[in-house]
């Protein structure tokens, strides 16, 4: 079965720059390499999908700039259907600044740019795009007011939505019932529950907050502490695969996608969590964003291969 993923949501150009260590307030500091690549929270999750062997639909706006065609073009050689994908003449495209330091760990600024001005058009079209679907997935980097009517549509038809709450100040409180899967990282689940991530332990907390606000599941992501998953029927902790990190870029989109694939294949929970663990750690051992998505065969080999960590849980 081949599953059948829609993906509402946002599409920038990386705009990425390389340094020792990153800048305090105030301060300059000389970098190293940079680089131009095709990003957004929604683009990631649609190529990464599409890796994983899923009928992809994108559903967002690019602008009337030079960076619109790019960006369209990307998607569809990447296999990702982008008839969704609306130019709007009056905006630019969405840009993210991203910034490395030698440990490749990363910060990010977001010029939303066309991705703002999603609106009921993109509601329509994705009203459309989920008949036959398997699954939603939607992020926080679209006006919420959108993704929230998305949400609901796909709730009446029976569709799993599946939605990553970053950046998570655009997350909406209205969304928690309308969510099958909520897929917060350390940060994003402390910003929503209060309680500070930094181990299973404290993971299973959160998770517990989000599932009694409405979700049905919430998976949340530890980078390498591996992920904590926790519905009604029960939770569980998924080690890290040993892996070598080179970019922590867009590992969050890659484990989100090859978990939604996975689920839609029909795999319990516990073992697409597994899937997302895998492909996010495939992610951060090549640079970027969509060229880091791994492919289904890789994500498979790294399952086979029994390179999770061992030990206790964290």
């Amino acid at each position: 079965m081949t599953p059948a993923i829609v993906v509402l949501g946002s599409i920038n150009m990386d705009l990425v720059g390389t340094a020792p260590r990153l800048p305090s307030p105030g301060e300059t500091v000389l970098g190293g390499d940079f680089s131009t690549a095709p990003g957004g929270k929604g683009a990631n999750q649609a190529v990464a999908a599409a890796r994983m062997g899923a009928s992809v639909r994108m559903i967002g706006r690019v602008g009337g700039d030079v960076f619109g065609p790019m960006l369209r073009y990307n998607l569809s050689s990447n296999g990702v259907d982008v008839s969704g994908v609306a130019y709007d003449p009056d905006a630019p495209s969405g840009v993210a600044m991203i910034l490395l330091d030698a440990s490749r760990e990363n910060r990010i600024l977001v010029a939303s740019g066309a991705n703002m001005r999603c609106d009921d058009t993109q509601v329509d079209a994705v009203a459309s795009a989920l008949e036959g679907a398997d699954a939603l997935m939607l992020q926080c980097e679209i006006p919420a007011d959108v993704s929230l009517k998305a949400a609901r549509i796909a709730k009446e038809m029976g569709v799993r939505v599946v939605w990553d709450p970053a950046p998570v100040e655009g997350f909406p409180p209205e969304a928690y019932g309308l969510v099958d899967v909520l897929t917060p990282n350390q940060a994003e689940a402390a910003a929503l529950t209060g309680i500070e991530v930094t181990d299973a332990a404290s993971a299973e907390a959160a998770a517990r907050v989000l599932v009694e606000r409405g979700v049905r599941a919430a998976v949340v992501k530890m980078g390498e502490a591996g992920a904590f998953y926790l519905a009604k029927e029960g939770g569980g902790h998924v080690p890290p695969f040993e892996v070598d990190a080179v970019d922590t870029v867009a590992a969050g989109d890659a484990f989100g996608a090859a978990m939604t694939c996975a689920l839609a294949e029909g795999k319990p929970l516990n073992e697409a969590v597994r899937y997302g663990a895998a492909a996010g750690a495939l992610a951060i051992t090549r640079p970027g964003a969509q060229e880091a998505m791994p492919s289904r065969a890789e994500v498979d080999a790294l399952l086979s291969s029994g390179r999770m960590r061992t030990g206790p849980s964290p």
